[in-house]
């Protein structure tokens, strides 16, 4: 790879493929609605603004393209970036939202709600002719795409992040097989994303989007939530203050330990698939719910997904069971199978928070995007010293973001006294 000295700007013309112009002034009223409940990257922007981080770098995004990250892409641009944005799935877009990036604020964006997967990956396509210096990523398609179809683009290419944990695990894959060709930050590592976001957004943004398509009472409801790593935490402590019965399933016997001790009911899916009403997938694997599942559950079953890719339900299984189909709600498919029960399929199966809901609440997507902003100003000082592999978010960048938040929300701590701090760095002092 061809490391240059310094990002070399480039001239270049606002590009686009958007639904819809006409949408941006409402797109641009739902940006600033979402920037008020964001004052740490806010801060980060003002920040950005004067010392210019990113001066001349030519950015590859690929996001879910909403009012949080439209946040994020003003402070990159304040911070000097030249940016091209694409969706990181095919249903997470907010068309006015994409409109207002291009009419509004001058970005280049390409999205489109509900786009076919040619267009999805047309888009993707279009943000590496971008030449970027700087990839940031939501789930490693672009990565991929960088890395396979597109090594053209690879030379100027120093740094990049990640937001999410598939992501995290494709690009963990990738630097051990010696093929990652450049350093990655794992924002979604940063303690101030994956305990806040993943848990209290995630848990919060499934269980709007499960309830605004379907209209279901979740109280008193047999609720099997598919993995316990901090989503599905986050799920299932938001299903229970709903009156749900939780049942969690899981294949690591820590995390099912802790989910007994947290007072839930863990079971293997095949006995799951028996007694559920609702069924979310949180796990970042592929066919978490299959034939075998299918076929024992009951009538009327709702199946939703809030991993990242839509493989975590064996579509292609379903249908195959099903003799007719039919869509009774928006975003809401349900299957008639051979002896007559119903299954109903949220979402196309694709994330269920931001295809049926708005996903996560912007004031916990804050601190994510706090981390995207101040990871990427880290890895533009330090790329030169970082070897092509995964690397968590710096720990003072992880503390920052969470003094801010804590100021933002008028929260003091407690600080060490001297003899405190002699006390926890010394050895010498006994009982």
């Amino acid at each position: 790879m061809a490391i240059i000295e310094a990002p070399t700007p480039v001239a270049t013309t606002l590009q686009y493929d958007v639904k819809d112009l006409s949408l941006a002034a409402e797109g641009r009223r739902r940006i600033e609605w979402a920037g008020a409940s964001m004052p740490v990257l806010a801060l980060i922007r003002e920040e950005f603004k004067k010392t210019q981080p990113l001066k001349g770098v030519r950015v590859a995004a690929c996001l879910h393209v909403t009012t949080e990250t439209a946040n994020l892409m003003l402070a990159l641009k304040d911070g000097g970036a030249d940016i091209a944005l694409c969706a990181s799935n095919p249903l997470s877009t907010q068309d006015e939202t994409a409109a207002a990036l291009v009419a509004e604020y001058g970005i280049s964006t390409f999205a489109i709600n509900g786009i076919d997967s040619e267009g999805y990956y047309r888009h993707l396509q279009a943000a590496l002719d971008h030449k970027p210096n700087f990839t940031m990523d939501d789930g490693c398609d672009l990565v991929t795409l960088l890395h396979t179809k597109r090594q053209d683009a690879l030379a100027d290419v120093i740094a990049g992040t990640e937001e999410t944990t598939t992501g995290v695990i494709r690009l963990r894959a990738m630097a051990k097989d010696g093929v990652l060709r450049y350093p990655v930050v794992a924002v979604n590592d940063a303690l101030t994303k994956h305990m806040f976001d993943n848990r209290y957004g995630t848990g919060q943004s499934t269980l709007d989007g499960v309830i605004r398509c379907t209209n279901a009472l979740i109280a008193g409801s047999r609720f099997v939530v598919l993995g316990y790593g901090w989503c599905g935490r986050g799920l299932a402590m938001r299903a229970r203050g709903m009156g749900a019965e939780v049942i969690v399933t899981e294949i690591d016997p820590t995390k099912a330990l802790e989910a007994v001790m947290d007072g839930y009911r863990v079971l293997p899916m095949e006995e799951a698939a028996k007694v559920g009403d609702i069924f979310v997938t949180l796990t970042g694997n592929k066919s978490v719910i299959r034939k075998e599942h299918f076929e024992v559950m009951k009538h009327g079953a709702l199946v939703a997904n809030s991993g990242h890719f839509n493989v975590e339900i064996d579509i292609p299984a379903l249908e195959s069971l099903a003799t007719s189909r039919r869509t009774p709600r928006q975003f809401v498919e349900e299957f008639t199978l051979q002896d007559g029960r119903t299954i109903r399929l949220l979402g196309e199966g694709r994330l269920i928070n931001l295809t049926a809901a708005e996903g996560h609440p912007a004031s916990v997507m804050d601190m994510s995007f706090a981390n995207q902003a101040l990871a990427a100003e880290y890895l533009m000082a330090e790329y030169k010293n970082l070897p092509k592999d995964v690397f968590p978010v710096p720990e003072n960048l992880d503390k920052r973001v969470a003094k801010l938040k804590l100021a933002a929300m008028k929260v003091d701590i407690d600080t060490l006294t001297p003899e405190q701090e002699a006390y926890l760095s010394g050895w010498s002092e006994g009982t």
